[in-house]
Formats: C-alpha cells, sequence, structure tokens
C-alpha cells in the first residue's frame, strides 16, 4: 500500500509533502515526494487513561465508533467490570478486544474494591495483582485510588506495588488534591501519573515532582480549561484522556476533539500532538506504531490541523474507518452478570428524623447534604434544614434538596439514604447501576415511590439507566455485568439520549445527569459521598451521620 499527504513528522517538528509505503502492516519508508495531496497524515490519537465501561459498550462495540474519530489505542484500566466479576471481568475484556483491530491495552486494577466502607461484587487482592502483572495482555498496574493506603504503608497496597516493578510496568496514580509532603510520598512509591487534577497549581506541583499529569475532559470531569495553560512548558510529561466518556458524547468525537480545542488557543501544533499520539505510547510501552521506517502502520489522515476531521484509520495497515464509516467488523459476546437482589418497596426508601424534636441552641437540628458540582467528581458537604412530613425526612424540592439511595446489588439489604443538592429535578427520579466503584444503583427522586419505581426497573433489567415518571419511563438496559449495553455503540447512544434527555425534562440542569449521578457513590474522591453502607466524608475517610 502506498498514501501520500502532508506527512506531520512530529519528532523533528516538520511537515512536508510525503509518501508512506506498507507492507505487511508495516511501514516499510516514508519518503519525501511532491504531490498535490493536501490532506495531513499523521500517528494515530491514543486516550491515555479511559474505563471502556463508562462508554456503556463492550470494547468491540467502542472500537467501531472510536476509530471513527482517529483514535487507534487505549490505556484502558478495567476497574468497573472487575469490581463486579473480579478477574474475569479482567479477562473478559481483554479477550472482547482482541476480536478487533483497535488495540487495547489493559491494566491489572489495583483497588478492587476501592474501599472496604462499600459492597463490591468481588475482591481482588495482591496474589491475583501478581497473576494478572506476569500476563503480556497487562501493560500497567491501574490507578492506586487507595492513596491513604500508600500514605500509610499498607501491606497489601505496597505489596501490589511491588509486583508491578517487579515486572517492570508502570504504575498509574489516581491523588485528587494531593499536595506537599502526602504527595512526595505518594511518587516515591513509584506512581508515575495522575489524572485527576483539578486546578493549575496541583498539576504543576505534580509535574515539578516527577509526575506525568493528564488531561483529562470526560463526559463528568472536565479539566482541560484549568489544566491546558501547563502544556507549552509540560507538553513532554503530558497526555490527553477521557476516564469517563458515555456513548452519545463517544459518537460525536474523542481524543481529536481535544486536539481541535488546543490548536484554537493558539498552542503549538508539534506540542499538542506529542501529547496526543506519541506520549502515551511511549511511557505505557504501547504495541503502536509512531509512523517510523519498521513501526505498525497506524496511523490516520486529517482533513487540516485545525478542526481534525478524520477522513481515514488505519491500524497495522489496515484501513478501519473512512468517511465517517467504520469497518471494524461486529464480534459476538455474551454478557456475563452479578446481580443477585430482590425489588424493593416504597416503605424501603424512608428515612426517620430526630430533627423536629431534637435542637441545637434552640435551632432544629440541620442535615448533611452532598453539593454535586458541574464538571467535577468532588462534592463539597453542605448542611441544610430537612423537610419532614409525618416524621420522615422527605425530598425538599423547592430548596433542590433532593433524596438519593444506594441499594445493594449484590445481596438484599436494605438502601442507604442521603441527600443532594444541584440535581434539580421537579418531578420524577432517575437512577443508574453504572455507580462508580462498586456499580450498586443509585438513585436520585422528588418521592420516594418513584424512587422505588426507577431502582426496580434496573433490578428487572439487571442493570442499567433510566428516568421515571409516573406512567412514563425511558431505560437502556445494560445487561453486560450491569455496566455494558448488548447493543450496538449507535443504538446504545440513541437509547441513553432518550433517557438523558428525559431526566433534563424532569427538571435536571447538568449537562450530564447520569455521568455526575455515576459519581456520588465514589468514595475516594472528595468530599461527601453515599454508599451502600452509609453517608461518606472522603475528607476524614470514615462514615459520618446524615443529621448533624
Amino acid at each position: 500500500m502506498q498514501i501520500q499527504g502532508q506527512i506531520v513528522d512530529i519528532p523533528n517538528r516538520r511537515i512536508y509533502p510525503g509518501e508512506i509505503n506498507v507492507e505487511n502492516g508495516k511501514i516499510i519508508s516514508i519518503s519525501e515526494k511532491e504531490h498535490e495531496v493536501k490532506n495531513y497524515i499523521l500517528p494515530g490519537f491514543v486516550d491515555a487513561h479511559i474505563h471502556i465501561e463508562s462508554s456503556m459498550l463492550v470494547p468491540s462495540e467502542f472500537a467501531k465508533i472510536a476509530v471513527l474519530h482517529g483514535t487507534v489505542g487505549t490505556i484502558s484500566d478495567p476497574h468497573e467490570i472487575a469490581n463486579v466479576l473480579g478477574k474475569d471481568g479482567v479477562h473478559y475484556m481483554i479477550e472482547n478486544g482482541k476480536q478487533v483491530p483497535l488495540k487495547f491495552h489493559f491494566g491489572a486494577p489495583s483497588c478492587v474494591p476501592a474501599t472496604f466502607f462499600e459492597t463490591a461484587g468481588a475482591v481482588i487482592d495482591s496474589e491475583q495483582i501478581e497473576e494478572l502483572m506476569a500476563s503480556p495482555d497487562i501493560y500497567y498496574l491501574s490507578e492506586m485510588m487507595n492513596y491513604p493506603g500508600v500514605l500509610f504503608d499498607d501491606e497489601e497496597v505496597l505489596k501490589k506495588i511491588a509486583w508491578a516493578k517487579h515486572f517492570g510496568k508502570p504504575i498509574d496514580g489516581h491523588a485528587p488534591g494531593l499536595r506537599g509532603e502526602p504527595i512526595r510520598k505518594y511518587i516515591a512509591a513509584g506512581i508515575s501519573t495522575d489524572h485527576e487534577c483539578f486546578t493549575y497549581e496541583e498539576a504543576a506541583e505534580k509535574l515539578s515532582l516527577g509526575m506525568k499529569v493528564l488531561i483529562r475532559e470526560g463526559s463528568a470531569a472536565k479539566n482541560f480549561e484549568a489544566l491546558i495553560d501547563l502544556l507549552p512548558d509540560n507538553f513532554e510529561n503530558m497526555m490527553f484522556c477521557s476516564d469517563d466518556k458515555h456513548p452519545d458524547d463517544l459518537i460525536l468525537g474523542h481524543i481529536n476533539l481535544l486536539c481541535a480545542r488546543a490548536v484554537a488557543k493558539g498552542l503549538d501544533i508539534f506540542k499538542i500532538l506529542q501529547m496526543a499520539c506519541i506520549n502515551p505510547v511511549k511511557h505505557y510501552k504501547m504495541d503502536i506504531g509512531l509512523m517510523q521506517q519498521g513501526d505498525s502502520a497506524d496511523f490516520i489522515v486529517v482533513e487540516d490541523l485545525t478542526g481534525f476531521k478524520v477522513l481515514k484509520t488505519y491500524i497495522n495497515g489496515e484501513l478501519v474507518a473512512e468517511n465517517g464509516q467504520s469497518f471494524v467488523k461486529h464480534a459476538d459476546f455474551e454478557k456475563p452478570n452479578n446481580f443477585n437482589t430482590s425489588k424493593k418497596e416504597i416503605r424501603d426508601f424512608e428515612i426517620s428524623s430526630s430533627a423536629e424534636k431534637s435542637s441545637v441552641n434552640g435551632q432544629a437540628r440541620h442535615i448533611r447534604v452532598i453539593e454535586a458540582l458541574e464538571g467535577q467528581l468532588i462534592t463539597n458537604e453542605i448542611h441544610h434544614k430537612p423537610k419532614i412530613l409525618n416524621g420522615k425526612i422527605v425530598s425538599d424540592v423547592e430548596n433542590d434538596i433532593l433524596k438519593m439511595a444506594v441499594v445493594n446489588r449484590y445481596q438484599d439489604a436494605k438502601p442507604s439514604i442521603a441527600f443532594i443538592k444541584n440535581f434539580g429535578l421537579k418531578k420524577g427520579a432517575i437512577a443508574s447501576s453504572v455507580a462508580h466503584d462498586c456499580h450498586n444503583i443509585v438513585a436520585v427522586g422528588t418521592s420516594d415511590e418513584e424512587i422505588c419505581k426507577a431502582v426496580n426497573i434496573l433490578i428487572e433489567n439487571k442493570g442499567g439507566v433510566c428516568a421515571v415518571n409516573g406512567s412514563q419511563t425511558k431505560s437502556l438496559a445494560l445487561p453486560v455485568a450491569g455496566i455494558m449495553s448488548d447493543q450496538t455503540g449507535w443504538e446504545a447512544g440513541r437509547l441513553y439520549q432518550e433517557v438523558d434527555a428525559m431526566s433534563k425534562e424532569l427538571g435536571s440542569h447538568l449537562k450530564a445527569p447520569f455521568m455526575t449521578l455515576s459519581f456520588m457513590a465514589l468514595l475516594v474522591i472528595p468530599d461527601l459521598k453515599l454508599s451502600d453502607k452509609g453517608l461518606f466524608s472522603g475528607n476524614s475517610f470514615s462514615f459520618v451521620d446524615l443529621e448533624v
């Protein structure tokens, strides 16, 4: 195969008319050659940290869409399915990913469960980490979310890190807001990356200490604007990632969109592309070509270097996408799951209050409320006077203090109840079994009846997302581990858009209500979150009472 275009030589900071010759999936020559072709040829894009499961698609379906946007590979943490199915879930993702050309590079999940303050479907201990790290299909130790375990020298945590070092594989970090001496100790343990920085100052400190920082722009957490000004001086130690990307967002674009946004800010094109195409491959020793002689023929053709409209995507010399059409073939897949709870009753979501009978300084007692923040995974703890009817604390729609529930999906247990602000629902309820990290059912609603209805739809479907209001219901079933669809990416995206649109019709003003909802049970990101075992403070790393 021969292909002509404007060759984008990132290492040498050159763009020149040339020709690439490919044989048996490898580049045998790249030569300068005058021609009239104006399109640009460059290495393919790499997402440096993504949970494929958050797209609600199995890897083979994710690939069909990702190649349209010039993505040729990913660094993928199968942490989500591992929390549901354990090591078997990791192998499921690897084997399904092997059915398609896109180059998935999976890690060994380091924190399953993320904490023992919640119920997961499985545990992956240091012995299993040893087994996984020994596999050539595992490229790194996935994000070490248990940063307290690192800081306090937890024996099991340190064993997992030691096995990654033993096999010479990188260790990913997860340390939101960690600064000063704690981050120094965290890095000294051998942890080399962080995708959780949400301020310029935090990222700058971590970079100065030798850490590689990923600029994350997903469906919920959006840190591009906060961090992009670090690119000019730090591009050699930075990468782009999605972390979590819902199917409707994936249909619109991927890493190509971040490159376009960076160019629009007037940043150097070669520095941008080094982050998007080169740095992940080198850091993780990925099996992806960098458009050099002898490399695998993994490259893309784009219309220009401003909008990055992808015209063609090649992986191992195979044309896998062209002009919006994906040539990735369908792969059959099984639907393993772990869903063992029975349907709930309305009274299961009731919560009594002593606030009417007790007071502090003559004032009725307040309750702790989770304050969700647009575009952030972190939350705040705020205090608010509860709305009480017949001795029960209920949703306060007028003040946007809504009842939230987390339901254990692995066994029958009483739902855990809290209250949350900024979801904005005026009626109905929404629920999801995509709930980081244990993927129990999480729901927010305006009444116990609506919350119960939404939860029971997901129990019946053995996973999914849904919005309900009286007799009106929209849902996307997720029968693969309760977190992934058995549909094509486009059909899953269409159904998800319907559910998302209904949640906004119910009053939510969040850009991605379900993505935000999915992180309200993620205890390792502060501050106030809810697990199936109770209300939890990420700052004190302990349970707290609902009433203050």
